[in-house]
């Protein structure tokens, strides 16, 4: 659990597909997601708990890329990572991200000039080094 609800900060969704999928993300139009693991990044710079607690839930309205991927049956949130920071720690994440991971392009980055905030994972490696393990967020959704 988070220890301060209001904090400002970035978290990390690792979220996996049980196999290949095509869905529509809103304005980026239908993309193709091949099976396996991807970290997407953000930012909540008013209250990270109601941020995450929003991605998993269910129900909820289509307002973000991310909102969109995890509507599919076929998308988990397996683990959630996080720490306190400002928004600019969003994207350095994503570029650290991005020198070794595969950035589904334009995913999640419309304010900013990112090449992704998603990004299909060979490991966990970076994520773990730079955020903090969100206990139970597995079995939250």
């Amino acid at each position: 659990m988070l220890v301060n609800i209001k904090v400002k900060g970035v978290y990390a969704l690792i979220v996996k597909l049980e196999k290949d999928i095509k869905v529509n993300i809103g304005a980026l139009g239908k993309i193709n997601f091949k099976k396996g693991d991807y970290a997407y990044i953000g930012s909540a710079q008013n209250n990270l708990q109601r941020r995450i607690d929003r991605h998993l839930r269910d129900k909820k309205r289509k307002h973000w890329h991310i909102d969109y991927l995890l509507k599919n049956k076929k998308a988990k949130v397996t683990e959630v990572y996080y720490k306190t920071a400002g928004k600019e720690e969003e994207c350095r994440i994503a570029k650290l991200l991005e020198k070794n991971e595969t950035p589904v392009k334009r995913f999640g980055c419309s304010d900013c000039k990112c090449a992704s905030h998603l990004f299909k994972l060979e490991n966990k490696k970076t994520i773990r080094k730079e955020m903090i393990k969100y206990e139970n967020s597995s079995n939250r959704r």
